[in-house]
């Protein structure tokens, strides 16, 4: 190999044992051939075929499908605090579990717990790696071989299977169902409390809605029941937030301050949907309980490393100045947006995208309806816009916007590709990438 330097920036680039398979997979597809070895082709051949193994396989994109928490392109973005930090986290040994004043050992709980108290109202909060592991946690800590209490028509499944009949059966509680699906009552729940009673617990049905004949008992109307049970009460709220989405024009969604203040034992949400950072589940409550928590076993395999740790800290500090959070976080930012500027920012990329695509497709304003996704607020639909594509090969424009350098991802319905412009916040990378669409009459 060292007979052909043309194969010197490969090994540089990809490494010697990458550029050997190359090779290998290169003499095999020849084998049995009459052609000369040609180094130059060879090269060529190899820098193809590594351009596929090196290319990251997580890459960027636009989200244009409307859907601004979309659980498969990532959720939340994180805000450029929660990226530095993240950063800094990276780069150095840190404080993760170390207390700088006693020169000994800390709980990483440190970074984040007094910020989620503080914006709570919580006694103590901890955090774990999502919210499904959250809820496992909590179940295990305080009702494992023990009974949970849960209203028929909170027995939900969200994404990935993730069922709440199942969560309580891996944390070993016994659930007991109580009321229907569209009609629970206070009294449902006494009925069913036993001498094997560990806890009640309310699901916030995040990504649907009964409507029509119902009735459901809040977790404030469950407090005294509990209390005076001696039982504890926890709430999953899901997407869970720590604004009042109100204060943007947004519907109300429960707030763990609104949980906590109610009287609620432990809270449990997620950190990267409506919060708006990194992935993680995060419980507030009574002391004593998130203590409890704390010690169990399983919460070593659930812990957040430093890295998502760092960028939770740097979000979390973000809600201690709520004037200018939906300046400064990417997810309030995109909620808020005003469906007058999303409108303007489609008239302005219309002429650029129709010349883009020259006569293959119609690209023409649209009045569409977005959604927060990741289960919040599932009716509540958003205001928006987009550019509307409409041709006969749709599938193969969808796909070659999907090609592009930082792949462009709209939706399909009703025979029109949409791109909906609310979370479009880098307009100069969008626009400079469209030349690269080659698109070909036909």
């Amino acid at each position: 190999m060292t007979g052909w330097p043309a194969l010197a920036p490969l090994i540089e680039r990809a490494g010697r044992p990458a550029v050997v398979e190359a090779l290998r997979a290169w003499v095999e597809a020849r084998r049995g051939g009459a052609e000369v070895a040609d180094e130059a082709a060879c090269a060529r051949w190899c820098a193809a075929r590594l351009a596929a193994f090196l290319k990251p396989s997580q890459r960027r994109v636009f989200n244009l499908t409307g859907t601004v928490l979309h659980t498969n392109l990532g959720r939340a973005v994180l805000a450029e605090e929660a990226i530095a930090a993240a950063v800094e986290a990276m780069r150095s040994p840190t404080t993760l579990e170390y207390d700088l004043d006693g020169g000994a050992r800390g709980d990483r709980d440190d970074h984040i717990a007094p910020w989620l108290c503080r914006l709570t109202g919580a006694e103590a909060a901890t955090a774990v790696n999502n919210n499904a592991a959250a809820v496992l946690l909590a179940l295990s800590a305080l009702a494992a071989g023990r009974e949970v209490i849960v209203s028929r028509g909170e027995l939900i499944e969200i994404g990935g299977a993730f069922r709440i009949p199942d969560i309580m059966a891996r944390a070993g509680c016994r659930l007991v169902e109580v009321g229907t699906t569209n009609r629970t009552h206070l009294k449902d729940y006494a009925a069913a409390i036993g001498p094997d009673t560990a806890a009640i617990m309310k699901v916030h049905p995040s990504n649907y809605s009964i409507q029509g004949f119902t009735k459901s008992v809040t977790a404030a109307e469950l407090v005294p029941l509990a209390r005076e049970k001696g039982l504890a009460l926890i709430e999953d709220l899901g997407s869970g937030t720590l604004a009042d989405l109100e204060t943007w024009g947004l519907p109300h969604e429960p707030t763990a301050r609104e949980a906590v203040a109610a009287g609620v034992d432990v809270v449990t949400f997620s950190g990267d949907k409506l919060l708006g950072g990194p992935q993680a589940g995060l419980l507030v409550g009574r002391k004593h309980l998130i203590e409890r928590i704390a010690r169990n076993p399983m919460k070593r395999a659930l812990r957040l490393d430093k890295v998502r740790l760092a960028a939770l800290e740097a979000t979390l500090r973000l809600y201690g100045d709520p004037a200018r959070l939906a300046e400064r976080l990417p997810t309030v930012r995109a909620l808020a947006r005003p469906a007058a500027d999303i409108k303007a920012q489609v008239e302005r990329l219309l002429p650029v995208v129709q010349k883009a695509l020259g006569n293959v497709a119609t690209v023409s304003v649209a009045d569409v309806r977005g959604q927060i996704g990741s289960g919040a607020l599932p009716v509540d639909l958003l205001p928006s816009f987009a550019l509307a594509l409409k041709a006969k090969g749709l599938d193969r424009i969808a796909d070659l916007f999907r090609r592009l350098p930082i792949p462009v991802i709209g939706r399909i319905a009703d025979g029109t590709l949409y791109f909906d412009l609310r979370t479009l916040d880098d307009e100069p990378a969008f626009t400079a990438q469209l030349d690269k669409l080659h698109v070909v009459a036909g």
